[in-house]
């Protein structure tokens, strides 16, 4: 009953006018972004963070709509995946599998219509199952001690590899360039780190500006190099066609990839593309030779959209509960909460529960409005793809720089936001992770105060970092965190990609 009345004050935020137009506004934009080949969420959000400090929005509008850009984004992935057989982002890939073939046949709106059933549903799902299972979680995270902390700061990175797919050398090396860069500032010590006499070190590195610049401007380096040109050829999309027959065929499908995308969020280092993944493969094991999966199956379509949309969900938990994200948009999100003074994590449920339930209503809220938005406006959605990015680049730079310059009206900060964009475009072409960067920086500071503290209370035993069962517990499972992705990661892309050869297109 106690959760039941903070969800009831939550839906009073989340419906307050302000809050729901924002929830409105960035659930359209998060679809927008969602349907250009190659963004996906992280970037669409590290692009409108600016957007929210230009606003001058509080607190929990600006999560609001910057969790509404998420699941408007994982929704919008599945345009481009159907029309074009280009996933708007890894997740959305095992959707062209049947998607594209559906296209192929002329039921273009058909395979929209039901992505965007199953993510509502899948959403829902997660939502629910956030509802229930964060307060727990919070609740058990108030026992942590500092040492526990330290071990599950750990967790957080050993399970890095599950978030990235990256190679293991690669995402440490990530790890330790983000966590090089929180030294850089004042330590609790009075102590100058790495600031070369400059001033606006001192305080640290922003990591609002190292994340715009590293996620927003790096992709739209990319972006200028690999879609200079024009926009892509549109496929015709047919009048909807769709029965009570056809989504009662879907339901099961929508279900079960919800469930399982739901639990795929919550486990450390899954995300959504297992979700997605195994939302595809149930259901192709289920229905068996019933089915026509790689040829146009809807159930093929429903399955890997209700799996990641729920894992988006789900990845929400560890975020919120614990103060440890889920996946690389969570870490954006977390980055958000730390540049406004708001710690997530235990504490966030009695500290800030406005924010918390308010952020939680607005998702279930923000599922009817995308399901809304995404079945009536699917054409104008379907027109983006085909806008040159010479028309969008120009808005997205502008939205960048205007809100960077909003925080602290310094043109130092445009040219560091600037260096960081050059720099993360580099590191990306040397197929270095951005999420491990990112999540160094934020989780650095408060993992060495943890381990100062450990150690001051111990007299110096390092011991102490793993002296009690808790702490022990989470060092165990931080290192099967670090050692299962690589070896379940490149099974799970080698079935990704016999998925996809064995799907044949439709003549």
């Amino acid at each position: 009953m106690e959760t039941l009345g903070f969800l009831m004050d939550g839906f009073a935020v989340a419906l307050a006018p302000q809050n729901l137009l924002f929830a409105l506004i960035g659930a359209f934009l998060g679809t927008l972004i969602g349907a250009l080949p190659g963004l996906g969420p992280a970037n669409g959000v590290a692009i409108l963070i600016p957007l929210a400090f230009t606003l001058g929005l509080p607190p929990e509008t600006a999560l609001i709509m910057l969790t509404s850009v998420y699941a408007g984004a994982m929704y919008g992935g599945r345009i481009s995946s159907i029309l074009l057989n280009i996933p708007g982002d890894e997740p959305a890939m095992m959707t062209c599998l049947d998607g594209y073939p559906m296209a192929q046949q002329g039921k273009a709106s058909e395979a929209l219509a039901i992505s965007a059933i199953a993510s509502f549903i899948g959403s829902l799902i997660a939502t629910i199952g956030l509802i229930i299972l964060a307060p727990i979680l919070a609740r058990f995270a108030l026992t942590f001690g500092p040492a526990e902390y330290f071990a599950l700061f750990v967790l957080a990175f050993a399970t890095l590899g599950g978030i990235t797919g990256k190679n293991p050398v690669k995402t440490i090396l990530a790890a330790a360039i983000g966590l090089a860069i929180a030294t850089v500032g004042i330590d609790s010590t009075g102590t100058q780190r790495y600031t070369f006499g400059i001033l606006e070190l001192y305080e640290g590195v922003d990591f609002i500006i190292a994340i715009v610049g590293l996620f927003a401007i790096s992709e739209l380096l990319f972006f200028i190099e690999e879609h200079a040109g024009g926009g892509k050829a549109q496929m015709a999309v047919n009048r909807l066609k769709m029965s009570w027959k056809d989504i009662r065929m879907i339901l099961p499908s929508s279900i079960r990839g919800g469930i399982l995308g739901f639990i795929s969020g919550v486990l450390p280092g899954a995300g959504a593309s297992l979700g997605s993944f195994v939302g595809y493969t149930i259901e192709k094991k289920i229905v068996g030779s019933r089915g026509y999966f790689g040829k146009g199956d809807p159930r093929g379509v429903a399955g890997p959209e209700a799996g990641n949309n729920g894992a988006s969900s789900g990845a929400l938990v560890p975020m919120l509960t614990l103060g440890v994200p889920g996946s690389g948009t969570t870490a954006v999100l977390l980055a958000l909460l730390i540049s406004m003074n708001i710690t997530p994590g235990p504490l966030m449920f009695t500290q800030h529960a406005d924010i918390v339930w308010g952020v939680i209503a607005a998702l279930l809220v923000g599922n009817f409005l995308l399901l809304v938005l995404n079945i009536p406006l699917v054409g104008i959605f379907v027109k983006l793809l085909s806008v040159p990015p010479m028309y969008l680049l120009p808005i997205v730079t502008m939205v960048a720089f205007v809100g960077i310059y909003s925080i602290s009206n310094s043109a130092f900060d445009l040219y560091f936001m600037v260096a960081f964009g050059v720099f993360g475009y580099f590191l990306r072409k040397l197929e270095i992770p951005m999420v491990p960067i990112i999540l160094g920086l934020l989780l650095g500071p408060e993992m060495e105060s943890n381990l100062r503290h450990t150690l001051d209370i111990s007299d110096g035993d390092w011991t102490a970092l793993w002296s009690s069962g808790l702490s022990i517990g989470l060092w165990i499972v931080a290192i099967i965190g670090l050692i299962l992705p690589y070896i379940v990661g490149p099974i799970l892309r080698r079935r990704m990609g016999e998925a996809k050869e064995s799907s044949r297109p439709v003549d």
